[in-house]
């Protein structure tokens, strides 16, 4: 290979490694790679077989196909959480549900792997949210930057990115900081 060759190779790698970056910081990426890993555990070993020398140890119960319907729907929910990332809420709810339920019908959750891994990657398919904008101002097009946003405005915390009315830093009769209450005494 000539170092021509290796270096376009490079830097196709490095703009593929950049837009995998990109499209995993705009979703959930690390919630739905464990919900996904937790479905497989949890499906797999109701129906492994275990073998110790010349002895078998089957791992199958009655609830065998309720283990596969959880660990598939798992799987579904990791999926969700990468290509959906608007349902995140829904999906990593639904995560942990099916999480908990796996104690109980699937040899405890995959022998406890799967539970974790399935209830990990709920918690942070839910606590997931979208990167905001920067904020741009309104006349002249560029971008405000923050000390400039906090000047003049009380800025409370939106965590979906629009506009807040909450007035709570604020006063009606000036700017002592007790918003319209009086004291007892």
């Amino acid at each position: 290979m000539s170092a021509e060759a290796q270096a376009g190779l490079g830097d196709r790698l490095g703009r593929t490694r950049r837009s995998f970056r990109g499209w995993r910081g705009q979703r959930p990426f690390w919630g739905g790679l464990l919900t996904l890993l937790g479905g497989i555990p949890i499906m797999y070993f109701p129906y492994a077989n275990l073998t110790l020398g010349s002895m078998t140890i089957r791992m199958s119960t009655t609830a065998g196909a309720g283990s596969l319907i959880i660990g598939v729907l798992l799987v579904v929910l990791g999926l969700t959480l990468w290509f959906q990332p608007m349902s995140r809420i829904f999906a990593g709810v639904a995560a942990i549900l099916l999480a908990l339920v796996s104690l109980v019908v699937s040899n405890f959750g995959g022998f406890v792997i799967g539970f974790l891994l399935a209830l990990l990657g709920g918690a942070l398919g839910i606590s997931w949210g979208p990167a905001r904008a920067p904020k741009q101002e309104a006349g002249g097009g560029k971008v405000a930057d923050d000390e400039d946003a906090g000047k003049g405005e009380t800025a409370a915390f939106d965590p979906f990115g629009g506009a807040s009315d909450d007035l709570s830093g604020t006063s009606p009769n000036g700017n002592d900081g007790t918003n319209g209450r009086h004291r007892a005494g």
